[in-house]
C-alpha cells in the first residue's frame, strides 16, 4: 500500500493543478568534485571557483566548499525551469573552465567512483576545520555531492507547513536525479549510494512530522544541545525550513547529472510545494521510519522504483507518480512555457535512464570522462551514455 491506503483513482481525481504554481521561485545550489583523469582529487576547489568568477559577466555564486577538492554553485532567484537550466549551464561552464585552468575535470557525481589514495584536504575557513575535527574520519571516507533546490515560501509557518507535505514527495523526487552507482571503486548496487553516505550525519535523513515553528525551533535547539551539531547550518534534514533564506529547501537529491535534470527536479519540487499549498487538509503523519523505509527504496533502485504514492494508494513506479503529478499541473505548466520542457526530459530520462543508470553504461574504466563531457551538457539528449 502507499502512505495513506486510499483509493489511488478517488484521490487522483480530487486534486486539482494548484493556483501556486505561477507565482511561487525556484533556486538550485549545486556541490561538484575536482578530479584528474583517473578520478583522483585534485585540490583546487578555492582556485578553480576564484577563476570562474573571474572569468564570468556579473556575480556568479561560486565558491569552495567543506574538502578543497570540492566547489559549489548557485543560481539567483528563477521561475521556471528553462531558467534554471541557463543558470546552471552558465554556472557549470565557468566552473568547467576554471577546473581546467588548475588541471581539473568538474564532474557532476553524487559519490566519488574511483579509489582515492589519500584524504582531501579540508577547504579554507575556520568552521570547515571545526567540522572535520568534529566528525572525524568518516568525513573523507563518504565525501558526496548533492543537488538542493529552494521554493521561495511566505513564511516560517508556511514552510513548516510545507516541510510535512514534501516528507511524503522524497523518497520519488529522489530518483529523478539518482548519479551515485559507484564508489570507492566498486559498484555499489545503489542508484544513489551518496544517500546510504550521507545518512551518517547526526541531523540528516527525513524530518519528524512538525505541529508548529517552535517545534521545530525546540527540535533545532536540542540537537544543538546534545553537541551532535555545531550550528544551526548543520541541520541536514532532507526538507526543512531554509536557515538563511524565505525558502523551503529540498536537500535529498544526488547532484544532477545534466543542468537540464535540475531544471526538471527544480519544477517538480516547485508544483509539489503548489500543491502543499493548496491542500485544505494537514499532511498525513507518515512515521519517519517508514519515510526512511522508502527513501532506501528510492536510492536502491533509483528511477523506476516502486514507491508510496503521496496521492495515495498503491505503491507504484516512481515515473508513474510523477506522470501524474505534472498532469494535475499541466494547465499551469502550459501556462508557464514549461510543459514541453517537464515532459520532454522526462522522456530523455526514460529512454536514457538515470544517472546512475549512464554511469553504469561508461563503466568504472571510462565514467571520468563520460561525467566530465556530461556535467557541462545542457541537454541529456547530449549526454553520452556508451
Amino acid at each position: 500500500m502507499g502512505f495513506d491506503g486510499t483509493n489511488q483513482e478517488e484521490s487522483t481525481t480530487k486534486r486539482h493543478a494548484s493556483s501556486k504554481d505561477e507565482s511561487l521561485t525556484i533556486g538550485v545550489e549545486e556541490e561538484f568534485f575536482l578530479v584528474d583523469r583517473d578520478g583522483k582529487l585534485i585540490d583546487q576547489g578555492p582556485e578553480t571557483a576564484e577563476h570562474g568568477v573571474a572569468q564570468s559577466d556579473g556575480d556568479p555564486d561560486l565558491k569552495p566548499e567543506l574538502l578543497r577538492a570540492m566547489v559549489e554553485s548557485a543560481t539567483g532567484i528563477c521561475r521556471t525551469g528553462p531558467e534554471v537550466v541557463d543558470e546552471l549551464t552558465g554556472l557549470r561552464a565557468a566552473l568547467a573552465s576554471g577546473a581546467g585552468e588548475h588541471g581539473a575535470l568538474l564532474i557532476a557525481s553524487g559519490t566519488l567512483p574511483n579509489v582515492q589514495d589519500r584524504s582531501a584536504p579540508v577547504g579554507p575557513g575556520a568552521r570547515y576545520r571545526r567540522i572535520t575535527e568534529h566528525v572525524g574520519e568518516f568525513l573523507f571516507s563518504g565525501m558526496t555531492c548533492g543537488c538542493h533546490v529552494h521554493v521561495g515560501v511566505d513564511d516560517p509557518a508556511t514552510a513548516v507547513r510545507v516541510t510535512n507535505h514534501l516528507r511524503l514527495w522524497l523518497p520519488t523526487l529522489m530518483t529523478v536525479c539518482a548519479n551515485s552507482p559507484f564508489h570507492d571503486g566498486r559498484d555499489t548496487g545503489y542508484a544513489s549510494s551518496r544517500h546510504l553516505l550521507w545518512e551518517r550525519w547526526p541531523s540528516a535523513g527525513p524530518p519528524p512530522y512538525l505541529d508548529s515553528v517552535d517545534q521545530y525551533e525546540q527540535l533545532v535547539a536540542d540537537m544543538l544541545e546534545t553537541g551532535a551539531i555545531l550550528d544551526r547550518k548543520m541541520v541536514y534534514f532532507d526538507v526543512r525550513p531554509s536557515d538563511t533564506h524565505p525558502t523551503v529547501e529540498i536537500r535529498i537529491s544526488d547532484v544532477a547529472p545534466t543542468p537540464r535534470e535540475a531544471g526538471l527536479l527544480a519544477v517538480l519540487t516547485r508544483i509539489a510545494v503548489a500543491e502543499a499549498l493548496d491542500s485544505a487538509t494537514p499532511a498525513e503523519r507518515v512515521p519517519t521510519q517508514v519515510v526512511r523505509a522508502a527513501e532506501w527504496r528510492a536510492a536502491k533502485d533509483g528511477w523506476g522504483a516502486v514507491l508510496p504514492d503521496p496521492a495515495g494508494g498503491q505503491s507504484r513506479p516512481a515515473p508513474l507518480i510523477i506522470g501524474d503529478l505534472v498532469a494535475r499541473h499541466a494547465p499551469a505548466l502550459r501556462r508557464s512555457g514549461e510543459l514541453e520542457f517537464v515532459e520532454s526530459t522526462l522522456a530523455l530520462v526514460d529512454a536514457q535512464g538515470d544517472g546512475a543508470v549512464r554511469q553504469r553504461v561508461a563503466g568504472l574504466d571510462s565514467v571520468i570522462d563520460m561525467l566530465a563531457e556530461q556535467t557541462a551538457g545542457q541537454s541529456l539528449s547530449a549526454a553520452r551514455t556508451g
